[in-house]
Parts: structure tokens; sequence; C-alpha cells
């Protein structure tokens, strides 16, 4: 296989490529560097088998076009992530969201590649059906709260593949992502894991909004990675969405506590309102957990690795990078 990822140099694409590449396929990235960066793909940037193109996908049309055209599938990961880019600039958020699927789509279509499309939890909004199956209701939150742009997006991108699929046969399959972790991941952009962890590792206070009440699962990327690839292989699921995800659950407050204790540190919680970190109201869900049964029954996969052990996975590279730092 010669795959193509777009959004490929950032947290789990660059994973992906590593993947792919370390199991003999070829691997084409296209990424804008906006979010995601050349250190991400340093150790695989000289293999003979990956090529990197600087690609925006809402304005490079022609970049776009021959590198969908130069592959054999192509796994959809571009996006604006994180809550703070999301609050702080939501008309990229839509444009980038909405308009690069929509070219994807237009150019795998007129190529016939098959394409796995990212989406994410946020879809489900602030639905309390727990755990989230494929087929719940979407329950979105008010439109003057730029956070749910994220999710409003992504729910359309996921109508835009599946209309595709339906109406020109295009294969194409929809992977909704919960909470993934692992090395590389930034916390620049709102993620608490690696933000707990960087200010653990300093003895810094960890910073909880809201109550710290609030539950997650938290998948690690390698697991997610794994489930990717048998999605795009398998054949049983084109024009079909897929929960990805783990179902170990814990509180934000349990996670600053787990953390503190795993780093050894010195670090204090501290709690604060939604207002004082984004710097205007934002809406959060209590729980967020995800149905894996469908996928599990499709491709027989299940997350591996507990939450403690990708934690210890975590802390361990962070400690490596700031050893190669000094």
């Amino acid at each position: 296989m010669r795959a193509l990822i777009t959004g490929g140099a950032g947290f789990i694409g660059s994973h992906l490529a590593e993947k792919l590449i370390s199991m003999g396929h070829e691997v084409v990235v296209v990424d804008n560097l906006s979010t995601g960066s050349l250190e991400n793909i340093e150790n695989i940037r000289n293999n003979a088998g990956f090529e990197f193109v600087k690609c925006d996908i809402c304005r490079d049309h022609k970049l776009l076009e021959d590198a969908i055209q130069r592959t054999d599938s192509i796994f959809h990961l571009a996006a604006a992530v994180g809550v703070n880019l999301i609050a702080n600039d939501p008309v990229h958020t839509i444009e980038t969201n909405i308009g690069g699927t929509q070219n994807v789509l237009n150019y795998a279509e007129g190529q016939a590649k098959k394409i796995l499309i990212a989406s994410t939890s946020e879809v489900y909004g602030k639905s309390e059906s727990i755990p989230f199956g494929e087929d719940d209701n979407i329950v979105l939150g008010s439109t003057t709260l730029s956070r749910w742009s994220y999710g409003c997006s992504k729910a359309i991108d996921e109508f835009l593949g599946l209309a595709f699929h339906q109406q020109y046969k295009l294969e194409v399959v929809i992977a909704r992502f919960f909470n993934t972790i692992g090395p590389r991941q930034s916390g620049s952009y709102g993620m608490v894991v690696p933000r707990f962890v960087e200010k653990a590792l300093k003895n810094e206070p960890l910073l909880i909004y809201g109550t710290g009440r609030q539950k997650r699962c938290f998948c690690y990327v390698a697991d997610l990675v794994k489930a990717v690839i048998a999605l795009m292989e398998s054949p049983d699921t084109s024009g079909r969405v897929f929960n990805v995800g783990s179902t170990e659950e814990i509180s934000i407050e349990e996670l600053a506590d787990k953390i503190i204790k795993a780093t050894d540190s010195k670090s204090t919680k501290r709690f604060i309102s939604y207002q004082q970190a984004y710097g205007r109201p934002i809406d959060d869900m209590m729980r967020r957990m995800p149905g894996i049964d469908r996928i599990r029954q499709t491709i027989g996969w299940q997350p591996r690795t507990k939450l403690n052990d990708a934690l210890e996975l975590i802390i361990k590279s962070y400690k490596k990078s700031a050893g190669s730092a000094m």
C-alpha cells in the first residue's frame, strides 16, 4: 500500500506514518505544519518509502490532487484541533474542517481511492446517553458558544463522507476518536494529559478547569493506530461509522492525582473556571465514553493499553525529551 496521510506531521498522524512504514508500506504525508511539526516525523523522514509534502489542503489544490493521484488510500486526519484553538479561532476551525474535507473527498472520488475520515467524540455534543453509540442522536449546544463549532464541523465532515459513499459509491469509513493520548502530543492546544504532565514534571500547579468531576476515557495512540489501519484494510467498513477509544473512565481531578503520583511531583491542584481558562464561557460535557461493540464485532479491535501504562510511557517520553534538550 502507498498511503496518503493528511495532517501526517501531527501527533496521531506521525504515529500512524511510523506504523505504516514499519509494516513495509510507503507513506506520503501532507501537512501545512500549522499544528504539526517536522520534529514529529524526524525518525522516518530519511526512509526510502516516505515522502513529505508541505501542503495546505484548503488552498494548495494541485499539490493535494497530485498526492492523492500517487497513492492507493487516504487517511484524512488534517483538522483544526484543541479547545484553545477552536475557542480562539472558530473561523479557521470551520473552514479547515469542512473545506479541507470537501477538497480531499472531491479528489478521492475522482480517482476512486478509499478514504478514512478521522472524526471526533465531540460530534455527540451534550448527549447524556452513556456509552455513546454510533447511531445515537447528536445534541449540540448553542451556536453562540464557539466550542460547538468543532463538533458541528466534524459532523458535517461525516455527512459529506457518507454522502459521497451513498451517491458516488466512494469507499469511505468514519472513525470517531475519543481522547487519544501518547508521546508527542502537545499541551499547547488545551489537551489535558500533556498539560498536566508538563506541569507535574516542573512541580508547578496543575490547573483543573471547572469542578474536575467531568470524566473522560483516554486511548493510547498505538492502540488507536492499529484500529485505524484495520478499519482501512477491512472490506466491511465502507459507509459506516466506528467509535475508536477506551472505556476506562476517570475524572479529571483523579487524572491530576494520578499524574502527580506517577511523576513523584510536588505540584498542587488549582481549580479555575472555564471563563478564566478561555476568557469566555465554554460548554462542557460531564462524561464521554464510547460504545465499542461495533468496532469489536467488525474487526476484532479493542484497546490493550491501560491508562497507568499509557501515562508511564508518556512521562518517560517527556523525561527523555527534557534530557536530550539539556
